[in-house]
């Protein structure tokens, strides 16, 4: 996060404390986020001098973690029940909720008609899968009108999605509040900020993980820009809740200590197509929040250690981060539940070579099968329970 951030956030100092829930993407893998979410909110439920209130005033979603903000977001007005109606849309989630290929079943035997075939498809979309599947879920399952509720009860105050523009190259963060005329956007190089009613089409162009999905076409300034997915370019994941006001940052992210398949005993091979776009894939969804949680943390605990006379004075504010991310490796699990992907999906990556050796990376983003997910769920759930002094203190 960059110090023109941290002090344009500091020039406002709310008389309350502002928590914002920043929500990372990574396709499927963000089924993790709704186990560590259930299990924050048994923790905050048990807890018998606290309100049963929605925790987050702001939210903010990347990509799939666009698509669980926005979920939150719709039945934030019934308190920590949301969590809960999150992880029963999970629970009923199948890969033909999100996306579909049709291909013919002899493309598996030879890796250059499956080239060709999906060279074909995305020639013809953009894309080597149709996403149109997930419109309609999203429309079925997404209230929009439960959002502006949301900010009548006062139930939360904001939500932003963020889209990168294949068009300009430009990473745009989509605000949304009660009151979005009286909101200044702001404008950092190369991610800018503006505010609008939160639409599906945003969260669509937010999930369009680069070659699988199409682009998405949104109007800024004045104009139509094709985008694609949010994690793209994404340099400072924590900025727009800084900008929204918050006081406090609860991030997930679905990275993993290592990746299986690229390490192991005894001398590594030459990596598959499906390790490469597995390294490709966590480059373009993981890279940036470890340094941006960093960089906060430490331009926190500097400003701590300042004589209070100073730290007054100062256009700027500390701003306390806890992040959470998988304590194991994510691929591994993916591995073990390959075979529940479609069977054309299978096939065609099957016949490029991409489900060899390290094809679980790549399929960890497209199994939204209830096997998978639900042993993400189960992690996240551990892995919060496992933290459960610093979350609790989080919302002291």
């Amino acid at each position: 996060m960059s110090l023109g951030t941290i002090i344009h956030a500091g020039l406002t100092r709310p008389t309350r404390t502002i928590v914002a829930l920043v929500l990372m993407g990574g396709g499927a893998r963000t089924a993790y986020q709704v186990g560590v979410l259930q299990a924050m909110a048994s923790m905050l439920k048990l807890q018998t001098n606290r309100k049963q209130d929605f925790p987050f005033q702001v939210m903010v979603g990347t990509s799939a973690g666009a698509l669980n903000a926005a979920f939150l977001a719709s039945t934030a007005s019934t308190g920590l029940d949301a969590f809960e109606k999150l992880s029963g849309f999970w629970a009923k989630l199948h890969c033909e909720d999100v996306y579909r290929l049709e291909v013919s079943p002899w493309v598996q035997f030879s890796r250059l008609v499956a080239a060709v075939k999906l060279w074909g498809n995305a020639r013809k979309h953009g894309a080597i899968l149709d996403n149109m599947p997930l419109v309609d879920t999203l429309h079925r399952t997404i209230s929009l009108a439960g959002i502006e509720a949301a900010f009548e009860s006062k139930a939360i105050e904001a939500i932003a999605v963020t889209a990168s523009s294949y068009t300009s190259g430009v990473h745009w963060t989509f605000c949304h509040t009660a009151r979005d005329e009286k909101q200044k956007a702001w404008n950092r190089p190369g991610r800018r900020a503006e505010f609008q009613p939160l639409t599906i089409e945003h969260l669509m162009a937010s999930s369009a993980i680069p070659f699988l999905f199409p682009s998405t076409p949104l109007w800024v300034d004045g104009h139509r820009e094709f985008f694609g997915d949010g994690s793209m370019r994404q340099v400072s994941p924590l900025s727009p809740a800084v900008h929204l006001g918050a006081h406090k940052v609860l991030v997930v992210g679905v990275g993993q200590p290592q990746r299986s398949g690229m390490l192991g005993s005894g001398q590594p091979g030459e990596p598959t197509m499906g390790g490469i776009a597995g390294h490709a894939m966590a480059s373009v969804f993981h890279d940036t929040l470890q340094a941006d949680v960093e960089q906060t943390q430490r331009l926190a605990r500097t400003l701590k250690e300042l004589p209070r006379e100073i730290a007054a004075v100062l256009p700027y504010r500390p701003i306390e981060v806890l992040a959470m991310q998988p304590t194991q490796s994510l691929d591994a699990v993916a591995q073990a539940h390959v075979r529940e992907l479609p069977k054309t999906v299978r096939r065609a990556l099957g016949g490029l070579g991409a489900m060899r050796n390290g094809g679980g990376a790549l399929a960890s983003y497209l199994l939204f099968e209830p096997g998978f997910v639900q042993e993400l769920v189960k992690l996240g759930e551990q892995d919060a329970y496992a933290r459960k002094e610093e979350l609790l203190a989080f919302f002291g």
